[in-house]
């Protein structure tokens, strides 16, 4: 709605539209036409929850893959839901890519806009103490023998949870910012970025949380494309009030970080195997790489190296 100028008499094609949502609130918001795709058997539910709502000439329901689908005429905005665990997790952005470069105007509209993956070491000791140290006295029981294995199935893959601000040890690092009017699919293979981090407090580093913003910006007349060939590597930057955009440069924000409200993405956490034991002002430097999975492109490889305490870790994991 606030983009509501944008969208009246115009032609939308909403990505992945599950229950169509989304294209009836640009047909509320005065869209000429809406294009709502989706490959999943949800797209029957969307055709149903249109007519109940008497929008039927209005939104068109397309059962099926954005890629194999017809529409006979360009779009002026494209909407998508297409954000996942940690941004990219099971992402349909290679679809919005694709709807994009096939069927939106010159000068037409992406909802959202942009994106920003962020990277933080935090702590969670009541974490471990239910995962982990709870085995130690199991009703008057020693079963400590179990640890190991708690850590294994606790710890080994990513896990998508809610933590608050207080968990976070330091600011936070910006791993990759997603253009979603320039990016190719080809930046999304592999990502890396190098990060430094000071603590700013004494605690136990229990591992490292991951979380997105998302920006709903209006269309940019002009914009050069990055040259797909090329990975998406970004020296990371600590993420503070001075290197972010400005406020009044973006139109609306919605974000995944710990100290604002929980959403239904919550933050992606990587837990260390062993707690480190982290000094107030303590460094943290290394890298991350996130990867998509070759057996499944939808499942991210991820890998942090990093260097602090005069020793070096690392942390690799699949997210599944």
């Amino acid at each position: 709605m606030h983009h509501k100028d944008l969208i009246s008499g115009k032609v939308v094609l909403d990505v992945g539209c599950g229950t169509g949502v989304l294209s009836i609130f640009c047909a509320f918001a005065g869209a000429t036409r809406v294009y709502a795709v989706d490959a999943s058997d949800i797209a029957l539910q969307a055709v149903e929850i249109v007519r109940e709502n008497e929008l039927s000439e209005k939104v068109i329901v397309l059962h099926g893959r954005i890629e194999d689908v017809q529409i006979e005429e360009k779009v002026d905005v494209i909407i998508s839901e297409w954000m996942g665990y940690m941004l990219l997790y099971e992402s349909m952005l290679g679809s919005v890519i694709f709807a994009r470069d096939k069927w939106l105007k010159p000068g037409g509209l992406l909802l959202p806009s942009h994106a920003s993956l962020y990277l933080a070491p935090i702590t969670n000791s009541r974490r471990y103490q239910d995962s982990i140290y709870f085995w130690r006295d199991v009703y008057g029981i020693k079963m400590s023998s179990v640890m190991p294995l708690a850590k294994q199935c606790a710890f080994m893959e990513p896990s998508v949870e809610t933590i608050s601000g207080e968990n976070v040890l330091t600011w936070p690092a910006v791993v990759a910012q997603v253009d979603c009017y320039t990016i190719q699919a080809p930046d999304l293979e592999t990502i890396t970025a190098a990060f430094k981090f000071t603590s700013m407090l004494q605690a136990p580093l229990h591992g490292f949380a991951f979380w997105f913003d998302i920006e709903f910006n209006g269309p940019v007349r002009q914009k050069v494309k990055k040259q797909a060939s090329q990975p998406l590597d970004v020296n990371m930057e600590m993420s503070s009030p001075s290197n972010k955009k400005k406020k009044q440069d973006v139109s609306i924000v919605l974000s995944t970080a710990p100290e604002d409200a929980p959403t239904h993405w919550q933050q992606t956490l990587l837990y260390l195997f062993e707690p480190i034991e982290l000094n107030k002002d303590q460094i943290m430097e290394g890298s991350v790489t996130i990867s998509q999975s070759r057996q499944h492109a939808r499942f991210l490889n991820i890998c942090l190296k990093y260097f602090t305490g005069d020793q070096w870790y690392v942390k690799e994991s699949v997210m599944r």
